[in-house]
């Protein structure tokens, strides 16, 4: 959706100079131009657009995920949605429309499980195994105890998303959060909370790109190849505004060692050259932070003596008991240690609130630096996203030619996403910012009683969540590593240099 300038002091300046952070071969896999690219927060817009798109498909849907949930609605009937039109028959009716179009579905084979929970979701499946033109696979292509995580669509090799939102229960939101959305609802009928996330759309040679990804991982999949489509040009959803024009994309993926397919770190590395080329800021959205090696790139940037301010929004705590003992307690500990050497007092992490102190769900994987590079994607900050996980992540970097003023449309989507959650204006966000040059101080200048950021409260895990957390039981670096000794683990293993005192 297309967003306001959202200056900062700055954001403006020339980096025709600056050495590109992203680089082909090393911390992405390609990088590829798109003639148009967009950035969708929350999934109200995004299932509409995506519903637009596939709509507009002449020849293959291609849809690739951690999850896939055929009775959720794209659009609300409240919206202008058809009232009994969910995921599963808008594709059904598709087929039958037009069976010459493939409508190929890939989705993650442990999360399987969760199908025969959902009632007549398994009737939806059935009705696509018997719908020629309906392709639905299950992915298994990965170690035990990894998952597939990315979430991607590409429609006709012309149109492709990538981000964070699966098409799934539970994802759809307004950029509102209210506290009582009646449209926020589970196809069984119950309510469920506020969730916030964002994801990509691009064209032209990324879209391209993209699909020869989704492609590679469905004969990974499935052992059977589909063949590149001609691209068409008129895909793209008259609705959605680009935020950028013929800017070139860097792809970055995560991709464990399996069946003789080598191993993949591009998502890792990029993150770590994004910390560690930082000058004035990382502004970063992400539902965890339990990997010790990112824990300890952000330490050492502390512990300069003119570090980056870097600001964490995420969810005041992870989903479901057994992720909430593993996640939370690591995230506590690796706080608590940054928190010990930020001697200046740069590094936050906020969650956001609703309007009457709800919690915020973040489940968006976003990651700014300095206003000149862009990442949005599937991966978390966490060891599984890093090295264990299939994912997929795209970046604009403006130190490359082509992205030089795209400057500008990256600060509009920092100040668009910190006034959403703190529920000011976004000229007011711009202008604080502008004035302070500082993220921590406009965050704090702009905080008030109802919908905002709040500074996250550490709270000492348990004997459980400590002891889980500590030796990453359910974060390891490697598939290998889930089945060592705990004694070859630890969350602070990757900190040299780094003196941390664990309190007791």
């Amino acid at each position: 959706m297309r967003l306001t300038d959202g200056g900062g002091a700055g954001s403006h300046m020339a980096r025709s100079k600056t050495k590109p952070v992203v680089s082909a071969g090393s911390n992405c896999w390609k990088i590829a131009r798109a003639n148009r690219a967009a950035v969708i927060v929350d999934a109200c817009d995004y299932f509409r657009i995506a519903r637009a798109a596939m709509l507009r498909a002449r020849r293959r849907i291609l849809l690739i995920g951690w999850d896939f949930d055929p009775r959720i609605h794209l659009q609300r009937p409240e919206d202008g949605g058809v009232e009994d039109e969910t995921l599963g028959s808008l594709l059904l009716d598709i087929a039958r429309q037009r069976p010459d179009i493939a409508i190929d579905i890939l989705k993650w084979d442990v999360g399987a499980l969760k199908m025969f929970f959902r009632g007549r979701a398994i009737f939806t499946l059935a009705r696509w195994a018997m719908t020629k033109p309906i392709t639905f696979e299950f992915d298994h292509a990965h170690p035990a105890g990894c998952s597939h995580h990315q979430k991607i669509v590409i429609i006709d090799d012309s149109f492709a998303v990538c981000g964070g939102i699966d098409m799934t229960r539970d994802r759809w939101d307004t950029n509102a959060h209210k506290d009582d959305d009646p449209r926020r609802r589970r196809p069984g009928g119950q309510l469920y909370g506020p969730w916030h996330d964002v994801t990509m759309v691009v064209d032209g040679e990324a879209a391209r790109a993209l699909g020869e990804l989704g492609r590679k991982r469905w004969e990974r999949a499935t052992g059977r190849a589909i063949e590149p489509v001609e691209p068409v040009d008129d895909i793209w959803p008259d609705e959605l505004e680009p935020d950028f024009t013929n800017v070139d994309v860097a792809i970055a993926r995560t991709r464990a060692e399996h069946d003789g397919a080598p191993e993949v770190k591009e998502i890792e590395a990029l993150y770590l050259d994004m910390i560690a080329r930082a000058e004035r800021f990382i502004y970063a959205e992400n539902q965890y932070l339990t990997s010790g090696k990112i824990g300890a790139a952000i330490a050492a940037r502390m512990r300069e003596k003119n570090p980056p301010e870097f600001v964490l929004v995420m969810p005041l705590s992870a989903e479901g008991w057994l992720e909430q003992k593993a996640m939370d307690g690591a995230r506590v500990r690796l706080g608590q240690a940054i928190g010990h050497v930020d001697t200046h007092n740069r590094f936050r992490i906020y969650t956001p609130r609703t309007r009457k102190g709800g919690d915020i769900y973040v489940h968006a994987k976003v990651m700014i630096v300095d206003d000149r590079v862009l990442r949005i994607g599937s991966s978390n900050l966490n060891n599984r996203s890093l090295g264990l996980d299939s994912e997929c992540d795209l970046a604009i970097d403006t130190a490359l030619e082509a992205n030089a003023k795209a400057g500008e449309r990256i600060a509009a989507l920092r100040t668009r996403l910190m006034a959403e959650h703190l529920d000011v204006a976004e000229a007011e966000v711009a202008a604080k910012f502008n004035e302070t040059g500082s993220l921590v101080a406009t965050i704090e200048a702009l905080q008030h009683s109802g919908k905002t950021l709040d500074l996250l409260t550490f709270e000492e895990p348990d004997a459980v969540e400590d002891f889980i957390a500590e030796n990453e039981l359910l974060d390891p670096e490697s598939p290998d590593e889930m089945f060592e000794s705990i004694a070859h683990r630890g969350l602070f293993r990757r900190w040299r240099g780094v003196r941390w005192h664990r309190r007791g």
